[in-house]
């Protein structure tokens, strides 16, 4: 079920309304409410996928009870080996059967041997990898000694499968997320009107932004070969909207739906394009996602810690399971070694930490050295991109190669219509709220009723007249 679809807007106010006025009183059936709903939600793609999210979520709550139970250390490493055998095993064959049966088959045709690899013909389970990640937070952290198991299944199976964030995040710690399903709820209206803003803002840089971008994305990507450098460059530049427009959206749709019911999820996206190097990007961008491979893989083994070999070592470690995650592709492995050669410089000259604060803070305009800087970094991440959307590596390098020609100087050969206008309204607003958690958080501004309510009529006019044709979010085949 997508959040831009028409059975999700009917879904939500359904469950809305039941969750406050038959359940409000009862914490347990507002949980078993939430859990019901969130595996209609997830089932509307395909029932079958709803075995394993029950097995990942029986599996964890069952050795989360067993490491409490025991204070033997062998019998908790053997139960965290279970879930992690359980949930990595599963994500590994149905993501990357087929990537490690390949290229197992290509390294022996080096040797002369022909091999024909076995496939599996099936779809990936959506959401997969997020949902996996979250559950396995709650056994590492139970492991660790943080929380404590829960012993409630309806709460713990209702956290593993939130409906909001199931399918593309933010993926929530269990320390965060699962002690809001033991507390009781009560309806504010101020956390819901909050919620519905930046639920309509995460619709608007969906359905205007991302999938109007994706056809200009795609129409340069698919045609590369017969286009000069300069429309190569801005196809790049296409992709990097429609990809920060679908996945922050999906997740400020996200936040806000789980505020609705009375739960506050982790920030994903904090402006990331408005970053001054690429530390400070990846501080912004998938927040859950960096934040969970920092605490689950960087620390241990070793972080920013021990000598240069060392820290050199774990960023790479660290950015190419990140590219692995994303998706089986060696382009994805590239992106990720790309963004890790780009993150090197800076910690190893110890100014991976320079620009924690927002940039211009307190001001409208840039300094002159602030919008170079920005201006780099997000030429660089552009570029990165290309290898994330290319369907091969050789395929990224051709267009690179395309983009740094002669023609690199020339005009763009595109029309774009309306959208340079609607993309420039886009920026200017996440610009002057880049210091909020979202680009309609407008509680800071003193203004009169109507004029707030013509800006939302404005925007929901826009989703309906410039909305470009409904595609998936981007984020989904991970």
């Amino acid at each position: 079920m997508l959040f831009n679809s028409i059975e999700f807007a009917v879904f939500l106010p359904v469950v809305f309304l039941g969750y406050w006025l038959l359940t409000a009183r009862r914490t347990g059936l507002q949980n078993l409410l939430l859990l019901a709903a969130s595996y209609v939600f997830y089932g509307w793609w395909d029932w079958r996928f709803l075995s394993l999210i029950l097995l990942s979520s029986m599996v964890d709550f069952l050795v989360g009870l067993g490491m409490e139970s025991t204070g033997r250390q062998w019998k908790r490493r053997l139960l965290l080996g279970i879930s992690l055998g359980v949930n990595l095993g599963l994500l590994g064959f149905f993501k990357y059967f087929n990537f490690f049966a390949e290229n197992f088959a290509a390294a022996f045709t080096l040797f002369g041997q022909h091999i024909d690899p076995a496939r599996l013909y099936i779809i990936l389970p959506v959401g997969i990898s997020f949902y996996t990640f979250q559950t396995l937070s709650y056994s590492i952290d139970i492991y660790r000694g943080r929380m404590q198991a829960s012993k409630d299944i309806v709460s713990f199976f209702a956290f593993v499968a939130f409906f909001p964030q199931l399918v593309a995040g933010p993926i929530e710690r269990a320390t965060n997320l699962l002690p809001q399903f033991h507390r009781r709820r009560v309806f504010d209206y101020h956390r819901a009107v909050d919620g519905s803003r930046q639920i309509l803002w995460g619709l608007f840089k969906k359905i205007v932004i991302a999938d109007n971008a994706a056809v200009f994305a795609d129409s340069i990507f698919n045609g590369y070969a017969d286009l000069p450098g300069s429309t190569l460059l801005l196809g790049a530049v296409f992709f990097a909207l429609q990809i920060y427009g679908d996945f922050s959206g999906y997740s400020d749709i996200a936040i806000g739906t789980a505020r609705l019911f009375g739960f506050d999820l982790m920030r994903n996206f904090a402006f990331p394009y408005f970053s001054r190097d690429i530390a400070e990007f990846w501080r912004r961008w998938h927040i859950s996602l960096s934040t969970w491979f920092r605490d689950y893989l960087y620390i241990p083994l070793g972080g920013s810690r021990g000598g240069r070999w060392m820290q050199t070592r774990n960023v790479m470690i660290i950015f190419l399971v990140s590219g692995f995650w994303h998706g089986a592709n060696w382009t994805f492995l590239v992106w990720g070694a790309l963004n890790a050669l780009y993150f090197l410089p800076l910690l190893l000259r110890h100014r991976n930490r320079t620009h924690t604060d927002t940039v211009a803070e307190g001001r409208l305009l840039l300094a002159p050295l602030e919008a170079a800087q920005m201006a780099g970094t997000f030429l660089l991440t552009c570029l990165a991109w290309i290898f994330f959307r290319a369907p091969s590596v050789s395929d990224a390098l051709s267009y690179l190669g395309g983009i740094l020609s002669p023609t690199l100087f020339s005009l763009p050969a595109i029309p774009m219509g309306y959208f340079p206008l609607v993309s420039a309204f886009f920026l200017a607003a996440e610009w002057m709220q880049r210091e909020q958690q979202h680009a309609l958080q407008l509680d800071r501004f003193r203004m009169h009723p109507a004029l707030r309510w013509s800006m939302y009529y404005g925007i929901v006019l826009m989703i309906m007249y410039y909305g470009g044709e409904q595609q998936s979010f981007i984020y989904f085949q991970f």
